[in-house]
């Protein structure tokens, strides 16, 4: 079933067990930004949760912002094993997705501009793969922390499926569901930032280029 043609998600009972803590020591700061990577997060901020392919890449879209993101990791989301490691994840069974957390200023940025970047930056109509990258840990997925973030994220979904729809590309895959239950898992030390460490590292981020439009739903409260 894993290995076959066509990658499925194993159930609760195919998933690895996992392990009661981390395997591994997550480091204390980016690399980039110089900021805490678990914390503490300055009181007011805000977390937002995406899987949108190879995650190196991704988390180099959202640490590039010019204004309002304190911070960012690379984790595991969305499946059932407890504390994964990054082979385990590879073998499709935990059911997770690579994911990028990202810690903001509401107060400089907005979640709608970072739907835009999640959207922008891959091509979220391809399911379990982005570009040559294929299986489950690749697919498109947001998890929200608020009721006014998954209002946004279902607004600019239905926005972006128009903009998509016009061009020619098929139905939106991406799965949008509370970050509640969800537990993010922070990856490996060696993947954090992987892209600033090794700047001619592979990165498989590639977008459909088309615009997503914002301001589509008030993110607030």
């Amino acid at each position: 079933m894993l290995f076959g043609r066509t990658p499925q998600l194993p159930t609760p009972e195919q998933a690895l067990r996992g392990r009661a803590e981390l395997p591994f020591t997550v480091p204390d700061r980016h690399t980039v930004l110089g900021t805490p990577l678990l914390g503490p997060y300055p009181e007011g901020y805000e977390t937002a949760d995406f899987g949108l392919g190879c995650f190196w890449g991704a988390e180099r879209k959202f640490w590039q912002l010019p204004a309002g993101v304190w911070t960012t990791l690379v984790g595991y989301q969305g499946g059932y094993t407890e504390n994964p490691t990054y082979e385990e994840v590879c073998s499709g069974l935990t059911g997770h997705t690579e994911a990028v957390r990202v810690v903001y200023d509401p107060a400089l940025i907005s979640y709608e501009r970072l739907l835009q970047v999640f959207w922008e930056a891959h091509n979220p109509t391809q399911g379990y793969r982005q570009g040559n990258d294929v299986g489950t840990q690749y697919r498109s997925a947001v998890y929200t922390h608020t009721p006014a973030q998954a209002k946004a994220a279902e607004a600019s979904r239905e926005a972006y499926q128009q903009v998509l729809t016009a061009a020619g590309h098929g139905d939106i895959t991406t799965e949008i569901l509370p970050a509640e239950g969800r537990t993010f898992y922070p990856a490996e030390p060696y993947h954090q930032q992987y892209l600033d460490k090794n700047p001619a590292g592979y990165c498989g981020i590639g977008g459909t280029g088309l615009s997503c439009p914002i301001g589509v739903a008030k993110a607030e409260g």
